[in-house]
């Protein structure tokens, strides 16, 4: 039998990726029509090849264009959890201001169950030898191959992103270094610890040069410095994600990549109502992934893409989707008219093995949408 404590994680882990990304996806770039064709954000090979390998979504934002339309702050105020409020304070006070130092931002996500992992140390040097006469020999001290040594244990989400921008890294590091933050050492980086720096949730952070800075749980910032030196693959061997990613990478200001997993969380999260439908769980256990644009030109458009099992499972798929729709327009009808007209928007459709799910706001809505706090985060 669950526990309640199950119970509640799975919950609160579909509420965070709801409105990290089915509501980014519906609003985070919603454009106004008055404004021209964005520039649409692209990362290149270089910065993808960052990444560890094994994950499970794949997240990019251009920040810069983003922050041009009047709608973001209020938009990022209902979406950002407040433990990540936190951080961007943290940040800011050592001179890094998230909303003016970071144009682009990129992470990933890889949802795991619990366990206990070996985390990489950086063992102190070792004592200098001595030689027959009991003397301190004059060659350098040496170090031991790097140790393994047990992290608390894991479970749920764990993430690693990637932030460009302009930083000041030595000022910004003698700032964390005058507050004593928790530190760890990995192959010639310090990475500063938001928090006591030892539980699994703890957030570090560390810059690789003055326009990139990396951040994220310990386990999967350590992978990602393998990767660095060739001792991790990196996420474009990843024969699932990367394909997508390089279907949507450059689409718009926004876009977005999901394994399975990651797929039916959302999908659920979207349209509760359609998974109560006879055979919805049949389809969604064949669900492969999904990726995610959004594209500004006289108007907004957001694409979901998901690619089913099969052009019979994409098909039934969309008539599912589409019975959900028009259920929950009748019950926000009443109680949040803003949201049914949202709802009246969107479009779904199949094509091949492809579900395709489409949506068109304007400006006046995602005001009114954002006045009845539609996206915020609920506990």
């Amino acid at each position: 039998m669950t526990s309640r404590t199950e119970r509640h994680t799975k919950g609160h882990m579909k509420r965070r990726a709801i409105t990290r990304i089915l509501a980014l996806a519906v609003a985070l770039l919603l454009l106004p029509s008055a404004v021209p064709p964005s520039r649409a954000g692209s990362l290149t090979t270089s910065v993808l090849g960052m990444f560890p390998k094994d994950v499970g979504e794949f997240v990019y934002v251009d920040l810069k264009t983003a922050r041009r339309f009047s709608w973001f702050a209020q938009f990022k105020d209902q979406v950002v959890p407040s433990r990540f409020r936190q951080f961007e304070k943290f940040l800011a006070a050592a001179g890094i201001d998230p909303d003016t130092h970071v144009d682009e931002l990129a992470w990933a996500a890889v949802m795991s169950g619990p366990k206990t992992v070996q985390a990489k140390a950086e063992p102190p040097a070792l004592p200098p030898a001595k030689d027959s006469q009991d003397k301190a020999s004059t060659s350098p001290a040496k170090k031991p191959a790097p140790v393994r040594a047990p992290l608390p244990e894991i479970s749920g989400e764990q993430i690693v992103g990637i932030a460009i921008g302009n930083f000041s890294p030595d000022s910004a590091e003698k700032y964390f270094e005058k507050q004593k933050l928790p530190t760890l050492k990995l192959r010639g980086f310090t990475l500063y610890g938001f928090g006591a720096g030892t539980g699994p949730g703890d957030i570090f952070f560390f810059f690789i040069d003055s326009n990139t800075a990396a951040f994220g749980h310990r386990q999967e910032l350590e992978k990602l410095i393998d990767v660095r030196f060739g001792a991790e693959e990196s996420f474009l061997r990843n024969e699932h994600i990367y394909p997508l990613v390089d279907e949507v990478n450059g689409r718009g200001v926004m876009w977005a990549a999901m394994d399975d997993g990651y797929t039916r969380l959302g999908i659920n999260q979207l349209l509760p109502e359609a998974a109560q439908f006879p055979d919805a769980g049949k389809l969604l256990a064949r669900v492969k992934a999904m990726t995610i644009d959004v594209q500004a030109d006289n108007g907004i458009d957001t694409h979901l893409n998901a690619v089913c099992g099969s052009p019979d499972d994409a098909n039934a798929f969309a008539q599912l989707l589409q019975a959900g729709l028009l259920y929950r327009r009748y019950q926000e009808a009443k109680t949040n008219p803003d949201l049914a007209r949202a709802i009246d928007s969107s479009t779904v459709s199949a094509s091949g093995d492809r579900l395709k799910v489409g949506l068109a706001l304007n400006n006046e809505l995602l005001m009114a949408l954002l006045r009845r706090n539609t996206f915020a985060l609920r506990n």
